[in-house]
């Protein structure tokens, strides 16, 4: 598995625990609510070592870019600002999220393709929620 094989645009298709991932982290009822039913679409695209991993929803579009394996500081769609790393090994995108703020989470999110679709966990504390979605 190449770092290639994930670009391009993904639609979620299946969420597991999500809603309990977010309030996990301190996202607030209402935002809960709106987010959790959505049905994003997320494209990966790179650009010489830049990587960009854009979320469109009906809701909010949040766009990240990065290099792998160095820190750079990211803004969640809720506003929580966190240090964060992204690299790839044994196939897969692991993205660490620290807490800058006391009153933040850390967070692990970790990426891989199996069966064409794009698996993606997020774990913060012990809540563990699973997404998967489906090429376009």
């Amino acid at each position: 598995m190449s770092t290639q094989d994930f670009v391009g645009r993904w639609k979620l298709v299946e969420s597991e625990n999500f809603e309990e991932y977010m309030k996990e982290v301190g996202i607030g009822f209402i935002t809960r609510k709106a987010v959790a039913n959505l049905k994003p679409i997320l494209e990966i695209k790179v650009e010489g070592d830049v990587w960009h991993y854009n979320h469109y929803s009906t809701f909010k579009n949040t766009l990240m870019s990065f290099k792998l394996g160095e820190e750079f500081e990211e803004t969640t769609g809720d506003g929580r600002t966190l240090k964060s790393l992204v690299i790839f090994e044994n196939g897969k995108f692991v993205h660490t999220q620290k807490k800058i703020k006391d009153s933040d989470k850390d967070s692990t999110f970790t990426r891989w393709i199996e069966n064409g679709q794009l698996i993606i966990t997020l774990q913060s504390g012990s809540v563990v929620a699973r997404r998967v979605f489906l090429r376009e």
